[in-house]
């Protein structure tokens, strides 16, 4: 009789195991296999093809893009071992989840959490769909690493602010449809006198201006706000709580960056199958490079360790309720180990990892030369490791400020 609960728990996963399976045989374009999530990304505008269209739309139908939010608002309401078998069985059909971007990695969680019923209604269900690209207004020209000293001023004017004031750094803020901001509502508190907002970006007064960037995109661009008008509906949470709320944004986004995220797709081929391609094996199969090989061998398991740390973390998310401070420690190691793949990519790769354009480089080497480039970034953007390791410090190991 004891087993009885774990038998049917088998039965279960099993059961649902096969639906997948199926659903993914019957919706999934044999066209896309290998694929990646263009959305996920800030790397332009999303052309999608009919096949594209197709899946995303099937997706976002059956809520499986964001498996574990709430059905009442367009999720999949799996429950987490549901979400994982639904990953295996997606990474099995080398199938991608089309639905992503910022919606889904930073601002949904966080309204799910702070949003009010009719926020929920309206903004979450065009996210789980994939209908919408939202990004991020935080960091100003002189608040970057002190995010706290924001100057982007909101007027109340009765029924709505008049924003005024200047963003950096908005990632994709040139193809998105909806901006979540964080804007001072009050001079004389520095963390209390903010508030989180959305702010639509065709409003009248939004311009937006990117900037190129070594790697020689512009998913980043400077945004200003010139008397836009904000309705109070687009105020999350409290005036004044916008602190509160934006920090747990974060975490959110560090816990999703932790894994050495780019605004580039990863090469999918593996660094040993790259080296012996571009390196050359010896008489025995090996790497014919020692030095070489030594590390990549260092690498895998540091990112091994890693990627068993943040398993760790998501289980014990289970029970502490999700993301925390801990998602600094991640960001800040994931990020590391991010740019040192690239790096030994380039060194795998030889003259062929440098190429810029011309027909004597691969679209792969020109891809690997511009994620080497963008990857400079990511130990910066989402809170520097600088700033991740004062949370460290500060909020996990309980050391005391510097008086």
């Amino acid at each position: 009789m004891a087993s009885a609960p774990a038998d049917t728990a088998q039965s279960d996963s099993d059961t649902f195991r096969a639906e997948v399976r199926q659903w993914l045989e019957a919706n999934f374009p044999a066209s896309l296999k290998g694929n990646d999530n263009s959305l996920s990304s800030v790397e332009g505008p999303t052309d999608e093809s009919a096949d594209e269209k197709a899946w995303r739309e099937a997706v976002g139908a059956k809520g499986w893009g964001t498996p574990t939010w709430p059905k009442e608002y367009g999720g999949g309401g799996l429950s987490r071992e549901q979400a994982k078998i639904l990953n295996q069985e997606m990474s099995r059909a080398q199938a991608y989840n089309p639905i992503g971007g910022m919606g889904v990695m930073m601002f949904g969680p966080t309204l799910l959490e702070y949003g009010s019923e009719a926020q929920k209604k309206e903004h979450i269900p065009p996210i789980t769909r994939g209908e919408i690209r939202w990004c991020q207004g935080y960091s100003e020209p002189n608040a970057g690493s002190d995010l706290a000293n924001i100057q982007t001023f909101g007027e109340d004017k009765g029924d709505h602010y008049v924003v005024n004031g200047q963003k950096t750094w908005t990632s994709g803020g040139q193809w998105a449809d909806k901006c979540f901001a964080l804007v001072r509502t009050d001079k004389s508190h520095k963390h209390e006198g903010i508030s989180f907002m959305l702010i639509d970006m065709d409003a009248e007064g939004v311009d937006v201006k990117p900037i190129r960037m070594i790697s020689g995109m512009s998913p980043f661009c400077e945004t200003f706000f010139t008397n836009v008008k904000v309705p109070k509906e687009n105020l999350v949470g409290k005036e004044g709580q916008g602190w509160t709320i934006g920090k747990r944004l974060l975490q959110h986004e560090r816990t999703n960056l932790s894994g050495g995220g780019s605004a580039i797709r990863m090469p999918s081929m593996p660094l040993h199958a790259m080296a012996k391609t571009y390196v050359g094996v010896n008489d025995n199969g090996e790497l014919d490079d020692g030095e070489l090989r030594t590390k990549i061998s260092d690498f895998e398991m540091q990112w091994r360790s890693f990627l068993g740390t943040a398993m760790r973390v998501q289980a014990e998310a289970k029970t502490t309720g999700g993301v925390s401070e801990v998602s600094s420690i991640l960001k800040k190691v994931g990020t590391k180990l991010g740019q040192q793949r690239a790096e030994l990519m380039i060194e795998i790769m030889g003259m062929k990892g440098l190429g810029w354009e011309g027909e004597g480089f691969s679209d792969e080497e020109l891809r690997s030369t511009r994620t080497w480039l963008f990857g400079k970034a990511t130990t910066i953007y989402g809170g520097s490791t600088e700033v991740q390791n004062n949370i460290i410090s500060k909020r996990i190991l309980g050391m005391l400020d510097h008086q």
